[in-house]
């Protein structure tokens, strides 16, 4: 990872005037000398506001960061420009439409998961706009071969297909019998089926599966029952932790014991505030698509440092909208240091798309492919996720899943039942 080092332009930071400290003019997609102006597409109103409340300061500390160490490019600044997707895909595409055609941004940074909305007006209308974030948000925009702007910075590129990733993994912790439940999005749909469908191909046989329940419910009952019922030992759950938890709860009470029952997101600080969520969380697993803070190698220690320093966070343990921001940040920096740091848009996606080296800075087990698109269809490059199992007050990574990692399934397509 790039050195985070010094303290200088903290008061910057810690008020996220990342551009110079505030300091005048804003690079468009035409100026190449001033601060780059950066779009951030992210949910900041609506039914998934809370989910993404790090995204802006992930975002803004990894830019902080980068100039407090003095980087390569750290010299031009960066002005971050937020666009609210208002937590729907109607949303989503009004505010890249106005990130792009009215705030001119150099780049967009979609964290989102409603940022299939957008999709086909990033890919065609937009095309000269580099969009380098999330890809977990089930749309088809990040692996079609006519859309050369977007970069899937984390998350799965292509969520009709399935890796051996989760399957090989329970197998290898004895499960029997998989159930997966979702909601009724895009990505939930399809990364729940998928989950099924590589529990299949490592000899596990199919529980409960339910990839139509309510956006945020914590009413249970029914699920609980179906998982009770059908005998599955493993749950996979792309769902919130309100939902993940009152799941747990559930079990507990139905007399239920889990193998294993992985949450796609939870891991993080926030959780570690709230002693109802401790206890209702305990034994859970919660999938990164980076590395966790408690692995304690080279790169994590840089990571948590610099969200102390520039993010205001006191364990330097990050959410997962937070670590989305960073990386999709870092992604945009690496674009800038192969391209050049006066690059325009369209030499900046030239250079990424060959580039075979970046791994946000060590965050992850493998570097991205932005040649072969749809390379991965779990967690992040390599189909690896890293899992943490919340044990007490403390996320422990899972000597099974630190990574773990897995191959695609060939002629597998995931079509959601």
């Amino acid at each position: 990872m790039r050195r985070v080092g010094a303290i200088a332009a903290w008061v910057c930071a810690a008020m996220f005037l990342v551009p110079a400290c505030g300091s005048g003019g804003s690079g468009g997609p035409g100026n190449t000398s001033g601060p780059v102006k950066v779009g951030v597409l992210t949910s900041l109103s609506g039914a998934a506001t809370a989910n993404y409340a790090g995204t802006e300061p992930g975002v803004k500390a990894r830019f902080a960061a980068y100039q407090a160490a003095n980087g390569k490019c750290a010299a031009r600044g960066f002005d971050v420009v937020m666009g609210d997707d208002q937590s729907t895909p109607q949303g989503a595409l009004t505010a890249a439409q106005k990130l792009v055609q009215q705030d001119h941004v150099y780049a967009v940074l979609p964290v989102s998961t409603y940022f299939y909305g957008a999709g086909q007006y990033a890919g065609t209308q937009a095309s000269k706009t580099p969009f380098l974030g999330a890809g977990f948000d089930g749309g088809e925009q990040w692996f079609n071969p006519k859309y050369d702007n977007l970069f899937a910075a984390t998350g799965g590129t292509d969520y009709n297909k399935t890796a051996t990733t989760l399957g090989d993994y329970w197998k290898k912790i004895g499960g029997t019998k998989a159930a997966v439940l979702s909601y009724n999005t895009p990505s939930a749909t399809k990364s729940a089926e998928g989950a099924a469908l590589s529990a299949e191909h490592a000899g596990l046989t199919r529980g409960y599966v339910n990839i139509r329940i309510p956006f945020g419910t914590t009413d249970v009952g029914p699920y609980v029952l179906g998982i009770k019922e059908s005998g599955a030992d493993v749950l996979y759950a792309p769902v919130i932790p309100d939902t993940g938890f009152a799941l747990m709860t559930g079990l507990r009470q139905a007399g239920v014991e889990m193998k294993s029952v992985l949450l796609a997101t939870g891991y993080g600080a926030d959780l570690l505030k709230s002693p109802p969520a401790i206890a209702a969380g305990q034994g859970v697993g919660f999938m990164t698509s980076f590395a966790p803070t408690e692995m304690n190698t080279e790169a994590t220690r840089a990571f948590s440092a610099a969200l102390k320093q520039h993010a205001g966070s006191e364990t330097g343990i990050p959410s997962f909208s937070m670590a989305v921001g960073w990386v999709s940040a870092d992604l945009l920096i690496e674009g800038l240091e192969k391209a050049g740091c006066n690059a325009g848009q369209e030499q900046l996606m030239s250079a990424l798309r060959t580039d075979k080296t970046w791994t946000a800075g060590g965050l992850f087990p493998k570097p991205a492919d932005f040649e072969n698109r749809g390379s991965y269809s779990v967690g992040s490059p390599g189909n690896c996720t890293f899992i943490s199992i919340l044990r007490g007050d403390k996320f422990v990574p899972d000597t099974n899943g630190a990574p773990a990692c897995g191959e695609q399934i060939p002629d597998l397509k995931v079509v959601p039942k």
